[in-house]
């Protein structure tokens, strides 16, 4: 899978699901590409998260992940776990998305695209909302909710999305988002909490949007109960 020109050789072995990443690190170092696939497979989440809240897109994010897991592996005989190993390849990952983030921004001086402290899609809300009788199911519900969600976290300015993501999702301690993103602990602790404002007030006003919607009548319900008095009007 990884094996190209002039690369150590490469061997598999078993791998024991509970070893610690330093151990596993350690293997993979030395070409044992199982314990590689441990490693990726255990942190796959949360490096998908970290590219996707950078580059805002799931292919771009596939993609950056790949790529610093090729780099990772390049390095690992390097590795000497000075910090953990999640952080260390949060840091590869971010820093992966952050130079294609860069290079997507130097085109968009030729082709705009939409500021990344926009907050899109607040005025289609009703399109969203259940109406009538017509309720999703609770899955369908909590899977609506959850795109609502991601639209806003995306909607998010750069540099609070990308502290959101590290802090509140994936719950890494300060000192570790800061030294991923290499800024000081006191500007994560700022972000995270101006993140969590800005969340909170897209969500409040697509929440005063929905109260127009909510118990509406216009429409099938209108027409079926005028339908009805009509028609026992009409009898004797």
């Amino acid at each position: 899978m990884f094996q190209e020109p002039g690369l150590r050789p490469q061997h598999a072995t078993l791998v024991d699901p509970k070893a610690p990443d330093a151990e596993l690190a350690a293997r993979a170092g030395q070409g044992d590409t199982a314990a590689f696939e441990a490693l990726m497979r255990r942190h796959n989440r949360t490096l998908f998260r970290t590219a996707r809240a950078i580059l805002r897109d799931d292919a771009e994010a596939e993609d950056a992940l790949q790529e610093a897991y090729l780099q990772a592996y390049h390095a690992l005989p390097g590795f000497r776990a000075e910090a953990r190993f999640g952080t260390w390849m949060v840091r590869i990952v971010a820093n992966e998305a952050l130079a294609r983030l860069r290079k997507e921004t130097r085109r968009a001086q030729i082709v705009p695209i939409q500021s990344a402290d926009a907050t899109p899609g607040l005025d289609q809300l009703a399109d969203h909302t259940p109406m009538d009788d017509q309720r999703p199911e609770p899955s369908a519900e909590r899977a609506e909710l959850r795109r609502l969600l991601e639209r806003q976290i995306d909607a998010l300015p750069d540099a609070y999305r990308t502290v959101f993501m590290l802090r509140a999702v994936e719950e890494l301690p300060v000192e570790e988002v800061a030294a991923v993103l290499q800024i000081p602990e006191a500007t994560v602790r700022t972000r995270f909490f101006r993140a969590k404002s800005l969340l909170r007030e897209a969500l409040a006003q697509q929440l005063d949007l929905a109260y127009a919607d909510a118990f509406a009548f216009a429409g099938e319900r209108c027409d079926r109960i005028v339908a009805a008095v009509l028609a026992r009007l009409k009898r004797p």
